[in-house]
């Protein structure tokens, strides 16, 4: 399977933005997006499941 390297990098920042979403969501008290949940390999009904400490 060869993937560009145009793919890799465009892969890359998808992750990073996605990351960045996330933390943006987290901050802010909300949910983060399921897409953005899924991409970074996190189960979003897992994440449902986390307290506040």
């Amino acid at each position: 399977m060869d993937r560009g390297l145009f793919f890799v990098i465009g892969d890359f920042f998808n992750t990073f933005g996605s990351a960045a979403a996330a933390a943006r969501a987290v901050e802010a008290g909300r949910k983060p997006r399921r897409g953005d949940l899924k991409k970074l390999g996190i189960d979003p009904a897992a994440f449902g499941r986390i307290g506040r400490f």
